[in-house]
């Protein structure tokens, strides 16, 4: 039988979490998110709305940073679940098991990305086709059921010695009879992260614009606008990481896995 999920427990022991070990899970995200994507956002050039920018250098530093934020997100799980351990080790445990996450993500999620992609070539034709419209939907729909179920991969893949298939199917495996509560959660997260964003470039935006011009470029005004921008969304993947962890621990039925504790090095 299937476990229950409880996301009021998962959250009790996220604040836990971030009580004993904030400040070890702070440094990861600074250094291996906040850092990395700030850099991403200064170099990507601007492209007219609903465009991508134009092809260059900045999908090599976009790309770097990806890799960098996986690892990172794979150190945190380590730190969530314990035993107890320092940020250069949770970080070397991360960058570890970051191929065998990519891969199996890769192995599942590219495809149904193809298609979407082909069917938004179709779509936007001078004259659209109603199939590709219809099948663009449905693939979507698809790969949002798909992704709840799958959503659990980043924790088993930093916390179980598996290769990439036996990620998926594990992953599958523990969110089954749970797929509506990780629903609620994964939109919970994705509401919170594109409000964060919007509210924290908004106001820095402002305040930026106002004190030293508007950023443009690489000024200081456009630094400022990405650090707070990221730092804000850091923050929110950081929550979300650590909970989904604790939410790995409970179906994993590990009943009540080490919260793990600050160590003396970081």
């Amino acid at each position: 039988m299937a476990a229950k999920l409880s996301l009021s427990r998962a959250w009790e022991e996220t604040r836990e979490v971030f009580r004993r070990d904030g400040r070890l899970i702070a440094i990861v995200a600074l250094a291996l998110l906040v850092l990395p994507t700030t850099v991403q956002a200064l170099v990507t050039p601007a492209a007219p709305p609903g465009e991508l920018p134009e092809t260059g250098a900045w999908m090599i530093v976009a790309l770097v940073a990806l890799l960098i934020g996986v690892t990172a997100q794979l150190s945190i799980v380590r730190l969530a679940i314990g035993p107890a351990t320092s940020v250069g080790e949770s970080i070397a445990h991360g960058a570890r098991r970051m191929p065998i996450y990519l891969a199996a993500m890769v192995i599942w999620l590219v495809p149904f990305l193809v298609v979407m992609f082909m069917l938004l070539a179709a779509i936007r034709l001078p004259a659209p086709n109603p199939a590709a419209v219809l099948g663009f939907f449905v693939v979507l729909v698809v790969t949002v059921l798909l992704a709840v179920r799958l959503v659990l991969a980043l924790a088993v893949a930093s916390s179980e010695r598996v290769g990439p298939l036996r990620v998926l199917k594990r992953s599958w495996g523990l969110s089954r009879g749970n797929w509506w509560r990780l629903f609620a959660f994964f939109v919970l997260f994705l509401i919170t992260a594109v409000c964060v964003m919007v509210a924290a470039g908004a106001a820095i935006g402002l305040v930026t614009a106002l004190v030293l011009g508007p950023p443009e470029g690489t000024n200081v005004s456009a630094l400022l606008v990405a650090l707070v921008t990221q730092l804000a969304v850091a923050a929110v993947t950081a929550v979300f990481v650590v909970m989904l962890a604790r939410i790995y621990v409970q179906l994993a039925g590990r009943g009540e896995a080490e919260v793990s504790v600050p160590s003396s090095g970081t």
